[in-house]
């Protein structure tokens, strides 16, 4: 049976190597922030981090995940919705209907980690989970203001 650490917690899953990551976390671990959207990785909504990199866990097979990778899902960002991405979304009203954006927040956060003040070309450069509602701007907004949180 395979390990998997999630959330910072190890668990020993029953699935098939084969089996995306993204129906492990859902149907397994009980995470259903994750979100089913186009299952080809073109959306993003099923974005989690791996050791801090976005990926999108619907293309991601539980054979392809190595001992000892952290993988952290929106419920994993924080416990209490303390994150500055997630303060950020909270106090702009970011989403629409909200389908896309636990997927946002993962990419959002990882570019934040990585770029503290992002421009808006380094956002456009790394966001590229859709939104099928188009809230592009608020997005970008509150990516800029968690910034200013951080």
């Amino acid at each position: 049976m395979p390990a998997l650490t999630v959330n910072g917690t190890r668990h020993e899953v029953d699935a098939e190597p084969d089996t995306p990551l993204l129906w492990v976390l859902r149907e397994q671990l009980g995470l259903t922030g994750t979100k089913y959207g186009c299952g080809i990785a073109a959306c993003g909504a099923c974005t989690v981090q791996i050791d801090g990199q976005p990926m999108r866990s619907c293309q991601i097979q539980l054979q392809d995940i190595r001992e000892g990778e952290e993988i952290t899902t929106i419920e994993g960002l924080s416990p209490d919705r303390s994150h500055p991405i997630q303060q950020a979304w909270i106090e702009l009203d970011v989403p629409q209907c909200g389908y896309c954006q636990s997927g946002q927040i993962m990419a959002a956060a990882a570019l934040l980690r990585d770029v503290p003040e992002p421009t808006d070309e380094d956002i456009r450069a790394s966001m590229s989970n859709l939104c099928r509602c188009g809230t592009y701007n608020r997005i970008r907004a509150g990516i800029k203001r968690a910034s200013e949180l951080s």
